[in-house]
């Protein structure tokens, strides 16, 4: 329970939590954020306790993939740095910004109640430490408790209860402006975002008329930075994946249909061997950006089966071995198996492809992303990205293939042109998913965006310009990626 009615914003906790939990400089389990709240002459600074909200359904639980985020009998959500692979999808799953990797040992840590000290019957550090019992915690079940009375008989608070994670930190007393992340933000008047330099933030109008006067209504006056938790690789990765499924998808379809020979060498070794080198270099990708990257393998060995990290793990493993079967099977010119062979390949490419939207919906916290069309809109890109990476192999292999490739290609572009825009024009439900769409269309990762749509566009022109046109379809697809996954982390969660 938060007292905000009693916090005086000194910090004590912060610097509690950092001495007894061995914190390094740079990261904090707990923080104070204050937010000036009103106009002269009664303008006042307002205070908030931030950190993880223990909730009951936790995110970063369910998309740990190596159980290394777990939930406690007793409520509380704690960790274990030995199990942990860094692949930061509990920070992407966080709707409250607390989770963080330690700089020291590239482990996920957050705040855990000093579970220690409850263990041994003590009261976490920055209980004990607070000058004016603002901070206090109990057992909900126990109706004695403090903690329970006061949620139980006062008007109390969570943050973002939109979300649905059943937090177990009450905030009594606290402003809206804290709660929300968003509030001093967006003042009346404009759409407002903020550019965040260390601990201090910084306003950046986007140029609406009386955008500075209403800021006063509301300023963000000390905050931590907005970590972004996946960076480019992460785009490269969902790029070279869709490449990988795509390929299979698009040739076995066509020679289902007669339009590639089941046993010509586009088919029988062209398409393993695309196929295999991208989903190659999906894995090397993957591995690359763990801060563990030697413990990849306990996705595996303990996996926890909630995540999709770990689902798609298990795709893309069983989408290898068929490709590996392929291939074996192409070197020894036998086409029918091969044919066959796509009752299980079919479908573990298909799931490649799309399992990275399940992936995102996981990340409750970036609201871009809950969208139900991401995983039929992932299937086309992979269509995309396939016809577009068989096209080179086809004017050299099997050159009659290569108009309907080209028909396939346009409409293939023309597809994802469509569900882009669809997706640009409607409106959004969420302030969170409205802010992160400005950036993505008008904002920090606009020239990614539009020139990706002018790619694909001109790419749409493949009976025209010809093979080449493969070249600009994947150049487009790469760059929507990067502007689409990096836009849906743009927007402050705390």
């Amino acid at each position: 329970m938060l007292d905000q009615s009693r916090c005086i914003g000194c910090h004590a906790c912060t610097t509690a939590c950092k001495s007894e939990n061995e914190v390094p400089l740079g990261v904090t389990r707990t923080y104070v954020k204050s937010v000036d709240v009103g106009l002269f002459p009664q303008a006042r600074r307002a205070f908030q306790v931030t950190r993880c909200n223990q909730c009951e359904d936790a995110p970063c639980v369910a998309a740990c993939p190596t159980a290394a985020m777990y939930r406690r009998p007793d409520g509380i959500v704690d960790f274990d740095k030995s199990a942990c692979i860094g692949c930061k999808a509990c920070i992407a799953a966080c709707p409250y910004d607390a989770i963080f990797i330690n700089p020291d040992d590239h482990s996920a840590e957050k705040c855990n109640f000093c579970s220690h000290r409850i263990d041994a019957g003590l009261e976490p550090a920055c209980v004990v430490v607070c000058p004016t019992q603002a901070i206090f915690v109990g057992d909900l079940n126990d109706p004695t408790s403090r903690a329970t009375q006061v949620v139980n008989r006062q008007p109390v608070q969570v943050r973002r209860p939109e979300k649905d994670t059943q937090p177990k930190v009450f905030y009594l007393g606290a402003t809206q402006m804290t709660l929300d992340p968003l509030a001093a933000r967006r003042p009346e008047g404009g759409l407002f975002m903020w550019a965040e330099q260390g601990s201090v933030s910084r306003q950046v109008t986007s140029g609406h008329p009386g955008s500075a006067n209403s800021s006063a209504a509301a300023v963000l006056s000390y905050d931590v930075p907005h970590l972004v938790p996946w960076d480019w690789r992460v785009s490269l990765y969902t790029w070279t994946k869709g490449i990988a499924a795509g390929v299979y998808l698009v040739a076995l379809a066509l020679v289902l249909v007669g339009v590639l020979r089941a046993d010509g060498r586009l088919w029988m070794l062209a398409t393993p061997v695309i196929a295999g080198a991208l989903l190659a270099a999906t894995g090397a990708v993957l591995i690359w950006d763990l801060e563990h990257r030697l413990r990849f393998v306990y996705i595996f060995t303990r996996p926890q089966w909630r995540s999709w990290l770990v689902r798609g793990a298990v795709f893309i493993s069983g989408y290898g071995l068929v490709l590996a079967a392929h291939f074996l099977l192409g070197l020894l010119g036998t086409s029918a198996p091969a044919r066959w062979l796509g009752l299980a390949g079919a479908p573990l490419a298909a799931a490649t492809a799309v399992y990275t939207g399940y992936l995102f919906a996981q990340a409750k916290a970036r609201d871009l992303w809950q969208s139900p069309l991401l995983p039929p809109h992932l299937l086309v890109q992979a269509a995309l990205a396939g016809v577009s990476a068989l096209l080179p192999a086809a004017a050299w292999l099997e050159p009659r293939a290569v108009p309907e490739l080209l028909v396939l290609l346009t409409a293939a572009a023309a597809t994802h042109l469509l569900m882009v825009l669809g997706e640009a024009t409607l409106g959004h439900p969420t302030a969170h998913a409205r802010l992160a769409a400005h950036e993505m269309h008008r904002g920090r990762f606009a020239r990614f965006f539009w020139l990706g749509m002018a790619a694909v566009a001109l790419s749409a022109l493949a009976p025209v310009i010809g093979p080449v046109a493969a070249l600009p379809a994947l150049a487009g697809l790469l760059l929507h990626e990067h502007a689409y996954v990096q836009a849906g982390q743009s927007v402050p969660l705390a």
